[in-house]
């Protein structure tokens, strides 16, 4: 794979996502203050929860608003970078026109997870970072240089996660004609990933963590990355952390490969 060609590639499709997004600037920027208000919104129950409790399953209030600001920085990222483009792969599933895009002279999987960006849901990235900095002022104090460095791999490896399981979900769309119905249960299993994974632990005698952690790894997402910032995730859970989303992307690379070749186009 030419690197250079692609980032070249990544620049040219982000510039016209840019350019198409800013051609109705007022649908920028309401899109943004919508997006705003529902990270507002989805702050109540924490609020609601933590009303009567200093913490609970031994994360307090501010660090738990930690956790909330990863879940809404990945959300951000989900919505405006993954999500996109990857939801349009199966309409052209559907009408068979993947053709249009196995035709062209680059990795395939490249082309449609960069095929349309959509920059207003930045703003969910910036709140995040604002909720990061609320949360630390709470608890009166500041990550260490060495836990901002793992949060910041985390996030590459939480990235990467997350993409590797839209991969996931949308190859069932080669197998299934509609896949609608799997994408909104990811879109509301994903949105368990705004609580630590403790606090799940008397669910089914901890078994729902480990689902969480090890089957869709939602911890690895949003708990391990605030641990990281609060100086206490063992450097195991760090290497397994970077080893999952290894495996996570390899093994949707090749159910990728093995969903392509079940494709017939429309003609066929």
């Amino acid at each position: 794979m030419n690197l250079k060609r692609y980032l070249r590639l990544l620049g040219i499709q982000l510039k016209a996502s840019g350019l198409l997004s800013l051609q109705y600037r007022a649908d920028f920027f309401t899109e943004g203050l919508t997006s705003l208000f529902w990270t507002f919104t989805a702050l109540a129950p924490l609020f609601v929860v933590y009303g009567e409790r200093p913490n609970i399953e031994g994360w307090s209030f501010g660090e738990a608003l930690l956790v909330v600001g990863w879940f809404t920085l990945l959300q951000g990222i989900l919505e405006g970078a993954i999500n996109p483009s990857l939801t349009g792969v199966v309409e052209h599933i559907r009408k068979g026109t993947l053709d249009f895009v196995l035709l062209k002279p680059a990795d395939a999987q490249f082309l449609v997870s960069t095929q349309r960006f959509q920059p207003w849901r930045a703003f969910n990235v910036l709140t995040g970072v604002g909720l990061f900095v609320y949360a630390f002022t709470h608890l009166g104090r500041w990550p260490s240089v060495t836990g901002l460095l793992a949060s910041v791999l985390l996030l590459g490896t939480s990235t990467l996660l997350l993409y590797s399981l839209w991969i996931l979900t949308v190859s069932a769309a080669f197998f299934v004609v509609r896949v609608d119905n799997l994408t909104y249960l990811f879109t509301s299993i994903f949105d368990f990933a705004r609580w630590p994974s403790s606090v799940f632990q008397g669910v089914g005698r901890g078994a729902l963590t480990m689902v969480f952690t090890y089957v869709i790894p939602l911890a690895l997402m949003t708990t391990f990355p605030a641990q990281a910032m609060l100086g206490r995730l063992p450097f195991q859970s760090l290497l397994g952390a970077v080893a999952g989303a290894g495996i996570f992307a390899w093994g949707s690379r090749q159910v990728w490969l093995r969903s392509i070749r079940r494709y017939t186009s429309a003609s066929s």
